[in-house]
């Protein structure tokens, strides 16, 4: 009988979901590298992290605006209330947090059937140094997260428009 090398038969530990996890985290920060310049708008996504039972796409969808006065981020988290999202500031970073939890119940002439799903997010971002941190407001409102970032008011006054005009 043929013994077998030990070394070829011998499969790869199999990948743990941290190291999975990991490895996106990576991933997507060497594609922001690419797709967002540090110098193109100063909020810039940290990471994400779908923890629990959430796909990588139940992390919410945000949008990101500036004017002359305050940034705007918009996150779409529908189902969910001011009692299932946490925003906060740790260190020069903006963090949501949210959990969705859900439960569907069907009955029939010979069942009882209860479906449940949780799961977890966090997104977080960057603040740029002229936001104002002790006046940031935040509101949930048919499932649309508004966070108001104000500029501080030497950033308000170093803005300065400048006319262009025509060759």
């Amino acid at each position: 009988m043929e013994q077998q090398d030990p070394q070829q038969t011998a499969s790869p530990p199999p990948a743990t979901p941290d190291l999975w996890r990991s490895f996106r985290d990576e991933f997507d920060r060497l594609f922001d590298r690419f797709t967002i310049a540090p110098w193109s708008f100063p909020i810039l996504r940290r990471h994400t992290t779908p923890p629990g039972n959430w796909s990588a796409a139940a992390a919410p969808l945000v949008d990101v605006a500036e004017d002359d006065r305050q940034y705007t981020i918009t996150a779409e988290l529908p189902g969910l209330t001011e009692k299932d999202v946490g925003v906060s500031i740790d260190g020069a970073n903006l963090v949501i947090r949210g959990e969705k939890r859900s439960e569907t119940k069907t009955e029939g002439k010979n069942y009882h059937l209860v479906e449940r799903s949780y799961g977890t997010f966090e997104r977080s971002f960057f603040l740029p140094e002229n936001v104002d941190q002790t006046q940031i407001k935040a509101e949930v409102a048919k499932g649309v997260l508004t966070i108001i970032l104000p500029k501080t008011a030497a950033a308000k006054e170093t803005t300065k428009k400048i006319e262009v005009k025509p060759a």
